[in-house]
């Protein structure tokens, strides 16, 4: 008769290979060995891009698929089964709701456009699943208060796709530069980005093709006259569904300095800008902002244009946090430690791990230079789901690096600086600003409360 340990040992390993068999290649299996049933909402571009990262960190049972729009469905369900290797149905929905309520998942990747954020996270939440909500988290100030109210209501564990956190030579530099004192004291950031990233596109109308639900893809937001499928940079141009190059741009720089610095909610906020460029289509995003987040002896000041030069062709999208002792650059590609006198400048580069996960290099569309950090910020979120403890860019950070960035719009719009009060949830002395913290639903949507999440 075979030994008990023998025979153990062949029924394990027996067991590891019939797992590794539905994994696909390069994945830390033994990190994260508890199969974790997920759903995706929004299966475009980025949605699909998360998904791929979580594959490579834990074992995926991929229970659901929503989207409005059959097509992306379909050409997700064909990506996914390529990349496993599979030919295995995937349950697909319109509504998020009715993929929820039905499939039931554990963990939950949210790539939808912004104006949907809100509600599909709180649902997800109040549906038992823990939340990968991508950026910003919200269009208005009030939803991100109500995301974060349900989060903790029901316990449930939320990061943010500010994957800045998890980005390995930032951490490097954090850890290197700015937690050993090298910096000395701070007292000015610059952020910027000049990336020509406007689409100023001035498409004519056209029919609604059957493939799209239009009126369920719009929900909650005001809904435009259809001029071409909105996926991917389309719906960007507008602040019907998003909060311009400051939520999409602003954010990430502006979460990767309170990161670093280990800063809150900003004292004051304000910004100028507006269309000062030539416009020949349909947007209505600032191609020219600045915005200032003051903090005790300390600002964090923000620009963007759309046109122009970068004054530094290495550092068109990044932070510059000036310290008495020197400066440290960072961007997604690099970061750079110059100091103030004698001494050596530093410097680090963007960490790619192509020999560990060769199928990034076949991936259609992958931001190569982003890999590492949303794999290291997928693996965050699935540690803090396990330990119970809060990840790396929890919603409350999330929520502060968004409102921040909706109330720096909400200052240019009128003109001055606000104070935000987030005990109270509103600007401080300011009633008509604090109007803009809540925007108008499309019925039947219906506005969440953080009060009655």
């Amino acid at each position: 008769m075979m030994p008990s340990s023998r025979r153990n040992f062949i029924r394990n390993s027996a067991s590891l290979l019939a797992l590794a068999s539905m994994r696909p290649s390069g994945m830390d299996f033994w990190a994260f060995e508890q199969k974790r049933r997920v759903a995706l909402i929004g299966t475009g571009w980025y949605g699909k891009s998360d998904l791929f990262r979580l594959m490579q960190v834990a074992t995926v049972e991929l229970v659901g698929l929503c989207d409005p729009d059959r097509n992306q469905l379909k050409e997700a369900t064909e990506r996914i089964n390529q990349r496993t290797r599979t030919n295995k149905p995937i349950p697909s929905y319109g509504d998020y709701r009715k993929m929820l309520s039905q499939e039931k998942p554990d963990v939950v990747l949210i790539g939808s456009p912004d104006h949907w954020h809100a509600l599909q996270a709180i649902e997800a939440i109040k549906s038992g699943a823990n939340v990968y909500l991508q950026k910003p988290i919200s269009v208005d100030v009030i939803e991100g208060e109500a995301i974060l109210a349900a989060a903790r209501k029901y316990d449930r564990t939320v990061q943010v796709g500010t994957q800045r956190r998890s980005t390995p030579h930032l951490m490097e530099a954090k850890r290197r530069i700015v937690d050993t004192g090298m910096l000395g004291k701070v007292h000015q950031v610059e952020m910027c980005c000049y990336y020509h990233m406007r689409n100023s596109s001035n498409p004519p109308l056209q029919p609604i093709p059957e493939f799209l639900d239009y009126d369920m893809w719009t929900g909650p937001a005001p809904l435009r006259p259809y001029d071409g499928l909105p996926h991917r940079g389309w719906w960007r141009a507008f602040m019907e569904y998003g909060n311009g190059i400051m939520g999409d741009m602003c954010i990430h720089m502006f979460d990767a300095v309170r990161w670093i610095l280990d800063l809150g909610w900003p004292d004051r906020i304000s910004s100028t800008g507006g269309l000062f460029a030539d416009n020949p289509g349909k947007s209505n995003i600032a191609d020219t902002q600045t915005a200032i987040f003051e903090y005790q002896g300390l600002q964090c000041i923000w620009q963007h244009r759309t046109w122009g030069t970068a004054p530094d062709p290495d550092y068109p999208w990044a932070f510059k946090i000036y310290g008495e002792k020197g400066t440290l650059c960072g961007s997604v590609m690099r970061y750079d430690f110059i100091p103030a006198e004698k001494g050596e400048r530093i410097h680090g580069d963007v960490v790619y791990e192509k020999e560990r996960y060769p199928e990034d290099l076949k991936e259609k569309d992958i931001e190569l230079h982003t890999a590492a950090a949303t794999r290291g910020h997928m693996r965050d979120f699935l540690s803090a789901i396990d330990n119970r403890k809060r990840p790396v860019a929890d919603i409350e950070q999330g929520h502060i690096s968004t409102a921040s960035c909706i109330l720096a719009n909400i200052s240019m719009k009128l003109g001055r600086p606000l104070r935000y009060d987030p005990i109270n949830r509103v600007v401080v002395g300011d009633p008509e600003a604090t109007v803009f913290l809540k925007r108008e639903y499309r019925a039947p949507w219906i506005h969440p409360d953080p009060k009655e999440v």
